[in-house]
């Protein structure tokens, strides 16, 4: 029988703004709310225990969702400069938007009621209430295209692309240079789903036809690369804005270590912002407790969800932990790789 008295001893506190003034200060404030704000702050405080381990778990990023377009890109950027992420899988409209605005484009506001017809005719495109200009994608297209037309014709791994592309990049505020200056492993697996795609497949046309070799992207040398990083781990945490490719890849590395004999009971923190639920049966957005009757997830893994947009998600989540100094004291990681080996992981002082 539930005894009245053991039930109710934790009181919902209403949010004063009298005593709020950061974002800090607002999550601590959800930790005592209800609903999303209470799963925001749950997972505010599972990101806040990751860094404070004392084992040092590799953090993997896992990025969906028009996160460059909602203005989130130095938000990225600063988790990775302040050492909060070690890996990332994202989708390849993110590095994609990064690099775009890395050569001095921009993102527009407009209505998510404009002309679409209209924009068309001047080669605009709308993502909902976001503009950018088709004639500089195309332009970056072929860019991406002529950057590996200067490479060795050989397999690459989409790391490996990811890097060269942050080397080309002189913009502090860009994920892609952070990603390179830091020795952050950006991973992309449907990087053919993109504009970055579109404009590898510029160089294949004329490569082809010309009958000369060209570069490629080998997407199984990724999968062997990430399954390397949680091999060298004694722990990982995990955090997921959206869903898609980037989850079900981080989440399946765990099987092909399994696979492989190296076992390392799943991951041991699980953070994810998402607006997908569970009853579809689809991957974005199933539940952690699913994950875990694939091994996915450690049976005693520090988890929380928050079914919240990932624009307002992801700034106060990364806002709270930069402002709450969990990030201080923090080793960085630095990968040694020899070609697709991972030969050694090396801890590093946190350069800033």
């Amino acid at each position: 029988m539930v005894n009245k008295k053991d039930v109710l001893k934790e009181k919902v506190k209403q949010i004063d703004f009298d005593d709020i003034v950061t974002v800090k200060d607002l999550v601590e404030a959800y930790k005592d709310s209800s609903i999303q704000s209470r799963a925001l702050a749950t997972c505010a405080i599972a990101y806040e225990k990751a860094l404070k381990d004392p084992v040092r778990p590799t953090v993997i990023l896992g990025l969906a969702g028009p996160l460059v377009a909602a203005g989130l890109r130095k938000v990225i950027a600063d988790m990775i400069r302040f050492g909060i992420v070690d890996a990332i899988v994202t989708i390849g409209a993110i590095p994609y938007q990064d690099f775009y605005q890395a050569r001095g484009y921009d993102h527009y506001k407009c209505s998510p009621r404009c002309d679409d017809l209209a924009l068309r005719e001047v080669f605009v495109d709308r993502i909902y209430d976001t503009l950018v200009d088709e004639d500089k994608f195309r332009e970056t297209d072929e860019v991406i295209g002529d950057i590996a037309g200067e490479l060795e014709p050989r397999g690459y791994s989409s790391r490996e692309f990811m890097k060269i592309l942050g080397e080309s990049i002189d913009d502090e505020d860009s994920i892609l240079f952070n990603a390179a200056k830091y020795d952050i492993p950006v991973i992309v697996p449907a990087l053919n789903d993109s504009s970055i795609g579109i404009g590898l497949t510029g160089l294949y046309y004329k490569r082809r036809m010309a009958d000369q070799p060209f570069m490629r992207i080998d997407p199984i040398r990724d999968n062997w690369e990430i399954t390397q990083l949680k091999i060298h781990s004694q722990k990982t945490a995990v955090i997921y804005v959206g869903g898609g490719v980037p989850k079900n890849y981080i989440q399946q590395t765990e099987v092909i270590c399994e696979t492989l004999g190296y076992d390392r009971g799943g991951h041991h923190y699980a953070i994810q912002i998402t607006q997908d639920t569970p009853q579809w049966g689809g991957l974005s957005g199933c539940t952690f407790e699913e994950a875990q009757s694939w091994g996915k997830i450690n049976r005693e893994a520090n988890k929380s969800v928050a079914y919240v947009e990932a624009s307002i998600g992801l700034s106060l989540l990364i806002g709270y932990i930069l402002q709450s100094g969990a990030w201080k004291g923090r080793q960085r990681l630095r990968y040694h790789w020899n070609g697709d080996m991972l030969e050694s992981v090396e801890r590093v002082p946190l350069d800033l």
